[in-house]
């Protein structure tokens, strides 16, 4: 494993370019509307993107071991997709009552930041409510984690330790990472708790921290796109993600606005 330190002066690009993605996660976010085409949220992240000069970190990126590229800009996930799911290929139409996951990727001046977040759209359900809130303050409670000495473990306990009293199901196949030079790196950062307790924190580590929480059981399963991932059982999902740089006195969110 390989861990790398970010120098002041790249965390300062990753912080502009943070703050960057922040805005365009939340222009894209308000266009989540009944009506509306997943095509259209991924043509206005391209807009957003282009209109600054910087590129969509996961259009035409190709992960290890998958066959083919990404198609796009932005990764737009509803109900029971937990991640990745395509928007341009088969667009679905965004419907009253649906939660839907937005990812997306970011490359400013060559440095990579990675941040999501999960969106009601219009009235949803009193247990929709909950799921997203549940795995947002799981977010809070891994960042929380982060500071100079702990480890890796530290921040896969404390997500782990707020979630298991709720009885969601933690997605154990997908995880935070690294990032900054690539849009992932070393460390993988789980989101529960192995006997091994990680890479020591040091200062200048930038991670991407990114709890996913099932409504029922932590089984997953992979569409044919080699991109979408769903729960196993059909229920919902929420993801939320922020990219973070370790510092001497804790820890920076990047990826807001």
């Amino acid at each position: 494993m390989s861990v790398t330190i970010k120098t002041p002066e790249e965390i300062e690009i990753l912080r502009e370019g943070g703050k960057r993605l922040a805005y365009i996660l939340h222009e894209v976010a308000k266009a989540v509307k009944p009506g509306v085409s997943t095509l259209e949220l991924n043509k206005l992240a391209i807009k957003l993107v282009e209109e600054n000069g910087d590129k969509a970190a996961f259009l035409n990126y190709r992960p290890p071991g998958v066959k083919r590229a990404y198609p796009a800009a932005i990764c737009v996930s509803i109900n029971d997709a937990i991640v990745h799911g395509i928007p341009n290929e088969n667009p679905q139409i965004i419907k009253e009552g649906d939660i839907v996951s937005l990812d997306m990727g970011l490359n400013h001046k060559g440095l990579f930041t990675d941040s999501a977040i999960t969106v009601a759209v219009g009235s949803v359900d009193e247990a929709a409510l909950k799921l997203m809130d549940a795995t947002e303050t799981a977010l809070v409670e891994g960042i929380s984690a982060v500071k100079p000495g702990n480890h890796i473990r530290d921040i896969s306990y404390a997500i782990e330790r707020y979630v298991r009293p709720l009885r969601y199901g933690i997605v154990e196949e997908l995880c935070g990472h690294g990032v900054g030079y690539k849009p992932h790196e070393d460390p993988y950062i789980p989101n529960y708790c192995l006997e091994d307790q990680g890479e020591k924190l040091k200062v200048g580590m930038v991670l991407a921290i990114e709890p996913m929480l099932n409504e029922g059981s932590k089984h997953i399963t992979q569409d044919d796109d080699d991109y979408t991932y769903r729960t196993a059982d059909g229920k919902r999902s929420a993801h939320f993600e922020h990219t973070v740089v370790v510092t001497k006195d804790g820890f920076e969110i990047l990826t807001q606005v």
